[in-house]
This record gives C-alpha cells, structure tokens and sequence, in this order.
C-alpha cells in the first residue's frame, strides 16, 4: 500500500436533499489527501441534482438514473473506483474529520488485516449525537453466530478484497452489508479500532426504521447458504426477533421522540 492511497468512497442517494449536502462534506473535507468520491443517484427529484452539481467538479463521477436500489447503486459506484481503499456512506450518514486517515493507518499499519471498521454515533436529523453504536470486536465465527456490531458508516476494506467477495448481493434489501462482512471475513481478518468514525443517522424515514424487519430474515438466508444449521445460535436470535419483532419499529420510533424532546430548547 502506498504511503498516500487512493481511497474510493461511494455514496448511494436517492430524494435525500435534506442530508446529502451533509455527507458530500463529511467526505470533501477529510484530511487524507487522496480521496475520489463517486455519487451514484438514482433519479432523485426532491433538489438532490441541484445539490450535486454544486460540487460536481470535486466529485469523481456521479450519475442521476433509475436504478433498483441502493445495491445496485453501490455496485455501479464500485465497478468505477479506481481506489486501494473502498468505503460507503450512505447519503443520509456522515464521516467524522480523521476517519480515512485513521483507517487507511491502521491498514498500512496490518497489512495482513483486510477490512477495519470505527465507532459510529447515533445522529438526529439535525446531525446532533443522541447515542452510540454497539460496535464492538466480531469476526467470522461471531458473525455467523449473529454478532455483527459492524457499523457499515464505519467500515473500510481494501479493493483486492471487494474484487475476491464483491459484488453485493443484489437479491438482499437490508443485510447486504451483512453478506459482505461475512465474505470478506471468510477470506481476511477484520478489526475492530475504538474511535468514532461515523455518523449514523435515524429518522423518520430511515431505512433502519422503515425497513428493519427484512434485516434478520436475510441474514437468516446468509446462514443457511454457507451452511449454517438450523439449531444454532443465529437461529435461536432469528426466532426470538420474530417474536418481538412488532414491538422494533415502535421502539426505535419511541427513541427518536425521546431524543427531540432533548434536544428541544430549554432541555
């Protein structure tokens, strides 16, 4: 690895003009200085463009077209870096200053290590910090054991691997990150460095609140391809989300309204 190496960061958008000037930034200004962010958009019409061309000439490539969803924009993203580092961030997330540079150290440092991943905080719509991500140590048996603790914000891995285990899985909605985690540990060590990295934001209409019970029945496929059986210990979390899953999106919705009531003037 170079001394300076390219890192290629894709961000997936579509009709997220509220954040995405947000996370543009987060990526532009980081300190490491060989940077290419590609933006792949899919067909936005809620001022997304408008925000795009803005700081068209400090992007790699963007586009602006239909697509079927954020894998398959990731991919696309993918399939054009030129980078020895990859990452995502989604559109409605942001890097915290430092983030490449302590990823790209720490793979400089571990040239045996294939994927390294930060912290993440919990963000409110107003890009105020309301909590903190279990991130935490995982790897291949813990993942296929269900503890994930990856926040994909947070998460950098070098461009030889994604070319052994990428692409992304485009029949999985939520857990594609999931899917990939476990392929790149299959194939690499991972690690895990305890500074924060990312921002991880939830709102009213994120894909964490809109969409969180499709996570552990993908999950679930991920298992059983790679032979997981089916009395084990993903199993046995795969039931009991099942059970409680009705209560998730209340209780994550609940957390939202608790963290604008503090965030209200006067708290």
């Amino acid at each position: 690895m170079s001394s300076t190496p390219l890192v290629s960061i894709v961000t997936p958008s579509f009709n997220q003009a509220t954040f995405l000037e947000a996370a543009i930034l987060s990526v532009l200004e980081q300190d490491h200085p060989n940077i290419e962010l590609i933006l792949i958009d899919g067909g936005s019409t809620d001022g997304s463009l408008e925000i795009i061309r803005h700081y068209e000439s400090r992007l790699a490539y963007w586009c602006s077209e239909p697509d079927a969803g954020q894998t398959e924009a990731i991919n696309k993203g993918f399939a054009r870096a030129r980078g020895e580092v990859l990452a995502w961030l989604n559109s409605d997330d942001v890097y915290r200053m430092g983030a490449v540079t302590q990823a790209v150290a720490f793979l400089r440092q571990h040239p045996a290590v294939g994927m390294v991943y930060g912290q993440a905080d919990y963000i409110d719509h107003r890009g105020e910090t309301t909590g903190r991500f279990p991130a935490g140590p995982t790897d291949l048996r813990r993942l296929r054991q269900g503890y994930v603790h990856i926040p994909q914000q947070a998460a950098f891995f070098r461009a030889s691997l994604w070319r052994l285990a990428g692409p992304l899985d485009p029949s999985f909605y939520f857990a594609m990150d999931y899917d990939l985690w476990v392929r790149i540990a299959e194939r690499s060590p991972i690690r895990f460095v305890p500074q924060v990295w990312a921002g991880f934001r939830l709102h009213g209409d994120s894909k964490t609140l809109m969409a969180a019970a499709r996570c552990w029945p993908e999950m679930w496929r991920v298992h059983r391809r790679d032979g997981g059986m089916a009395l084990s210990i993903l199993g046995a979390k795969y039931a009991l989300r099942r059970l409680f899953e009705p209560l998730m999106p209340l209780r994550l919705r609940a957390r939202l309204w608790r963290d604008r009531e503090a965030v209200k003037p006067g708290r």
